[in-house]
């Protein structure tokens, strides 16, 4: 029998507008702390999220998640919270914050030996 890893995930939402808590899921963040593991995915359908908040600015969205990517792998890019161990990192992505960016609350599950996988599989069942 393969070995269950344990990870933690939350969802990468885009809010436009905080007030009426609507939003448009784009990524997903995985930590798998035995595999040492922590990366964030996102699909930003332009489309999509003009249909959803004409008014939108997606060229100022872009940084933002592009931040949630490099401070998961720990980059330099992703500045000092990117220096944080990966469960700091984690934690710091997944906290509950009122901006436009926002992650769902963080969900538990097994893996196999491929966190990565995983991944990409939340990221195509929950953003598609």
């Amino acid at each position: 029998m393969q070995d269950k890893h344990l990870y933690e995930y939350a969802v990468i939402r885009v809010v436009p507008s905080v007030e009426r808590e609507e939003f448009l899921n784009v990524g997903v963040i995985l930590y798998c702390r035995q595999q040492k593991f922590l990366q964030a995915v996102y699909t930003l359908n332009e489309e999509r999220l003009r249909a959803f908040s004409p008014a939108i600015d997606i060229p100022a969205i872009r940084p933002y998640l592009d931040a949630f990517v490099e401070i998961s792998k720990g980059s330099k890019a992703g500045g000092p919270i990117a220096k944080l161990d990966m469960a700091a990192r984690f934690r710091w992505l997944t906290a509950t914050r009122s901006s436009i960016i926002q992650t769902s609350k963080v969900h538990p599950g097994f893996c196999t030996s491929d966190a990565a996988a995983t991944l990409i599989r939340l990221q195509e069942q929950l953003v598609g």
